[in-house]
């Protein structure tokens, strides 16, 4: 089952707490800082800021974050915020309680270790597709979990938290290095999502998401994908997976899903309708694959949606 959610994360004890409000446990690693921060009562404009890049994710219960003096916007377990250096976040917490407190993470990383990241990228796979060079975005920072970003962040905290040998350091690293990857395709496929429309005449990468997603019913296949990029099938899939975390027919798959939960949401098709309007040709794989992605079957999901 795909889960885009944080898991293990300790709580404090009550006798532990200094403060019901951004309660902080901090555990400082080389190159960066891992803090988790606990709520358990209502607050507003409580503000925190931090010297380095920061990427918050978050665990439980609901903030309202304001940033970059934009309106606030609800930011809610398996989302992400990236916050550049010395900005100020002002945070509300609408419906934090004892029995009910929010929980996230704030993991600020020094900037010699994004450069240096970011830096060997470049060298090693240069020749971006989908943005001229590796790097972060600020335009997207609010980003929806990918399942490879959720389960890097997993490594690290369990790395930050339990890890107790003298290689402590060098394993953090390593996983930030791999954090910091997998942020930058979790913007690149968040970017493509928003833009590849008025990208595709530019941009070969959005030209394919956009022929996918125009086409998603038909039978779609890497000879054709490839063609319409003008590559090589190996260059095209290896580009793909590098710049976007995942395969072209992984990430057709999940289009198809997503289709398939759009169509069980709006109306009450049969669920054999619903696995060909959104592109499978057997019902029993899509069956399977449905629940894999979201944890239930497309009936349970049909008869369960909100």
């Amino acid at each position: 089952m795909q889960n885009n959610f944080i898991a293990g994360v300790p709580w404090r004890k009550e006798k532990d707490l200094k403060t019901l409000v951004e309660n902080r446990t901090t555990y400082t690693l080389d190159n960066c800082e891992l803090n988790i921060f606990e709520t358990h009562q209502e607050a507003k404009n409580v503000n925190l800021s931090f010297g380095d890049l920061v990427l918050t994710t978050m665990l439980k219960g609901k903030k309202v974050m304001h940033l970059f003096e934009k309106p606030g916007f609800d930011y809610l377990p398996g989302e992400s915020v990236i916050v550049p250096p010395n900005e100020m976040m002002k945070i509300d917490f609408p419906e934090a309680k004892f029995d009910n407190p929010t929980q996230c993470i704030a993991l600020s990383i020094s900037k010699e270790m994004i450069e240096n990241t970011f830096n060997l990228l470049n060298e090693r796979l240069p020749n971006k597709e989908v943005t001229k060079d590796w790097g972060l975005d600020l335009s997207y920072f609010h980003l929806i979990n990918t399942q490879d970003l959720s389960e890097i962040i997993n490594r690290f905290i369990r790395i930050g938290v339990k890890e107790r040998s003298k290689e402590k350091d060098l394993i953090a690293s390593f996983a930030l290095k791999e954090l910091l990857i997998r942020l930058t395709q979790t913007q690149a496929r968040d970017m493509l999502e928003k833009t590849y429309k008025t990208l595709s005449s530019s941009n070969r990468m959005a030209f394919v998401i956009d022929f996918i997603k125009t086409n998603i019913r038909e039978n779609l296949n890497l000879d054709e994908l490839s063609a319409k990029a003008c590559m090589s099938k190996a260059h095209f899939s290896r580009t793909f997976k590098t710049e976007l975390g995942l395969s072209p027919m992984e990430y057709i798959l999940k289009e198809r899903l997503k289709l398939a939960k759009h169509y069980l949401q709006i109306a009450n098709y049969q669920i054999q309708e619903v696995c060909f309007m959104s592109g499978f040709n057997n019902i029993t794989y899509f069956i399977r694959a449905f629940k894999s992605e979201f944890g239930v079957t497309p009936k349970v999901f049909q008869l369960t949606k909100k």
